[in-house]
């Protein structure tokens, strides 16, 4: 996968998935633009990391609910890079609850962050892409997103809609040369899965017939793939990171 020389965004990249994607990214040579919404010191320490591999990388303070920070992120990858060929719509939010207790306010800040946010930077990175007439858009969603999951109606609402937006964009955008996927990670060793006790890990674990948790690389290196002209004849597609687990 040849992906040197091209210019990526990447949201919410300073930790987990998104970190592992912005260096897999940066590793194939390309020059990476990612978000992030709290924590500098993190951010910092990706974009030196990325920047080690030979291309450029930047860290952007976002908020990616916010469609005129969107802008200002776009704004910025072709200030300092020149244009955009590549999006990668990761950043996300969890506020678990079950449905009778969850506060409107729950719903929509989880909503806005993993759903709307993929609105902003498509709809603001696409422009872009339409004026190049060449792009790839991968969507992080979930596995969730697809199955359900109690406590969670904020997020899997959210995940699903990336589902049904990635393939609606995947038709919009395809007579540009546009190519529009998603990546539904499964049960992925995070920092947020790292909360879970040893009997939750291993009902979890006993569901998914390859026997073991996925890593962050794991997500990455499909994401990658995607994003390289090897994939230039898939679109559309939600691409489940899983072990099996949803099989």
């Amino acid at each position: 996968m040849n992906l040197k020389g091209k210019r990526a965004i990447v949201t919410g990249g300073s930790r987990g998935i998104g970190k592992a994607i912005v260096l897999e990214l940066a590793s194939g040579g390309c020059n990476v633009v990612f978000t992030y919404n709290s924590s500098e010191e993190a951010a910092k320490n990706v974009e030196q990391e990325a920047s080690s591999k030979g291309v450029k990388a930047f860290a952007v303070k976002a908020d990616a609910s916010s469609y005129s920070e969107a802008e200002n992120t776009i704004r910025f990858a072709l200030d300092n890079m020149g244009g955009v060929d590549i999006l990668v719509n990761n950043a996300g939010i969890t506020k678990d609850g079950l449905l009778v207790r969850m506060s409107e306010q729950d719903f929509d800040t989880v909503v806005a962050a993993n759903l709307k946010s993929v609105f902003n930077y498509t709809k603001a990175a696409a422009k872009q892409m339409m004026l190049q007439r060449s792009g790839k858009i991968v969507n992080i969603t979930s596995l969730v997103g697809i199955i359900g999951n109690p406590g969670q109606a904020n997020y899997v609402a959210a995940k699903a809609g990336v589902i049904g937006l990635t393939k609606s964009n995947a038709k919009e955008l395809a007579s540009r040369n546009i190519n529009v996927n998603a990546v539904a990670p499964g049960f992925i060793a995070t920092d947020m899965t790292e909360k879970l006790n040893d009997k939750q890990k291993e009902t979890l674990l006993n569901t998914i017939p390859l026997k073991r948790e996925g890593t962050a690389l794991d997500v990455a290196k499909t994401v990658c793939y995607l994003c390289s002209s090897d994939a230039d004849y898939i679109t559309g597609q939600i691409i489940s990171v899983d072990g099996g687990m949803a099989m």
